[in-house]
């Protein structure tokens, strides 16, 4: 099997009601037979067109792994489930953004935000910090393409006590790094009382390559993933979760340059991982998350001095696991058939009230949420590589809000749980609309003078 990343111009859809039927007609026109889309994003758009990075798997046997459910797959939602106020927190993977693109430095928006309802549910990206997880209480860690399934209307989520986690990672060249795996899978056992069935050691393992594409964004290239689908496959009823340690082979200088970019340089190993747990996400319909395998231990050893505060967490890790372990451990069930997404105790689509993101981000997320009319707030600060102009997408009328920070944001989610117009907390306060029936339908009204009425006797 092989996942890459591709780019793709695609003219403008003038005249199109939906955008996600659009590009999913243009990207089948475009994908040879056998290659399925894994990862879709608008990179940049204008009067033109859109620049598009799609991420894709070819080489699925069909005999052993059924073909997943297009991405592009939408169903609308009904209505607003209104009993309580669910967030859909994102940061994409690789865009090198301002505030999540580092390790887990957005993990104090997310406990920010989680206070502000009554379920944040986010993904890895956000609250990964190496050997670090400060993942809220009341939070949901959501591997991202389940929560653009969620979104799309085709995949809900059951909450869990906990998760049995099976651990596959690289049989390194150097045995001590492979005991820092194993010795992660021990300490959260001892720590968190998470159940781990075992921890498969991967002789070969799966190839992951970083690269860069011309947005400047992370993505990258992946083969061989057949032999951990074989392992994942062997095992499947020992877990409800997976975790993968693995080497993502990147330039031998890429270590130090990133380090010492005081925060300038994308990271170079999450768009990679992203694709990794996508395919493994839709093929075995599990939670999973990927932790990078240090390359070796001179690597592990650079004195790296003191490192811009977004990236400390991955300057004082070593084995850069134990935050899957933690994310993993609770994360919920993914539910994919329909009646289930009816049944109490599912998170669907009805039951997100908005979904916040940085400022430009046009993906499958954003996209199905104006279809579905779930509000989008839109973080001006979260700066990033996309380059998108959100209001294009002729959102309906109080559906999109575009604040300058995550303070403001949160600010806004309050106002929406409480059912309070925000314009209305701001000043000016705008006149209210007035408009005559008669002049709106464009009649002209005749007004014939009554009749006199007489009282008494004739």
């Amino acid at each position: 099997m092989l996942l890459l990343e591709q780019e793709i111009d695609l003219p403008s859809a003038d005249g199109s009601s939906s955008l996600i039927q659009y590009f999913a007609a243009a990207i089948r026109k475009c994908l040879p037979r056998g290659e399925a889309p894994l990862r879709f994003v608008v990179t940049r758009s204008d009067s033109g067109g859109y620049h598009c990075e799609l991420g894709t798997l070819s080489g699925i046997d069909p005999s052993r792994h059924p073909r997943p459910d297009s991405i592009f797959h939408f169903e609308p939602r009904s209505s607003e489930n209104a009993d309580s106020f669910n967030a859909v927190l994102l940061v994409p993977t690789g865009i090198g953004a301002e505030i999540g693109g580092h390790a887990g430095d957005a993990c104090p928006v997310a406990r920010m935000m989680a206070a502000a309802c009554d379920t944040l549910i986010t993904h890895p990206n956000v609250v990964n910090a190496s050997d670090i997880n400060e993942l809220p209480d009341n939070a949901l860690y959501v591997e991202g393409s389940v929560i653009t399934r969620l979104l799309m209307g085709t995949a809900g989520l059951r909450r869990v006590r906990a998760n049995r986690i099976l651990l596959v990672c690289d049989e390194h060249a150097d045995p001590r790094i492979t005991d820092m795996v194993v010795n992660a899978a021990s300490a959260a056992r001892g720590s968190m009382g998470v159940e781990c069935p075992r921890v498969v050691k991967m002789n070969p393992p799966v190839r992951m390559w970083t690269q860069y594409s011309s947005s400047g964004s992370a993505v990258g290239r992946i083969e061989g993933l057949e032999r951990l689908c074989e392992v994942l496959a062997r095992h499947r009823s020992e877990f409800d979760a997976v975790a993968v340690s693995s080497v993502i082979d990147v330039p031998g200088a890429f270590f130090e340059q990133y380090f010492r970019s005081h925060g300038e340089m994308v990271n170079p190993w999450g768009g990679v991982e992203a694709m990794l747990t996508h395919a493994l996400s839709l093929l075995f319909q599990v939670p999973s998350a990927h932790a990078p395998m240090a390359e070796s231990i001179d690597i592990l050893n650079i004195a790296t001095g003191v490192v811009d505060p977004r990236m400390a967490a991955e300057a004082v890790s070593n084995c850069f696991l134990h935050c899957v372990l933690k994310g993993l451990h609770r994360s919920p069930r993914i539910e994919t058939d329909r009646d289930a997404l009816a049944r109490p105790g599912v998170l669907s689509a009805a039951d997100v009230s908005c979904l916040v993101i940085p400022d430009g981000c046009v993906g499958l997320p954003t996209l199905a949420a104006r279809q579905q009319q779930i509000p989008v707030i839109a973080v001006r600060e979260n700066r990033n590589r996309m380059r998108n102009d959100l209001r294009r997408l002729d959102f309906a009328p109080g559906k999109l809000f575009i604040v300058d920070n995550y303070l403001e944001a949160a600010g806004v989610m309050t106002a929406l749980k409480a059912g309070v117009s925000v314009p209305s907390v701001r000043r000016p306060l705008a006149q209210t609309i007035v408009t005559d029936y008669q002049e709106e339908i464009g009649l002209e009204v005749r007004i014939d003078e009554p009749e006199t009425i007489r009282l008494g006797r004739p």
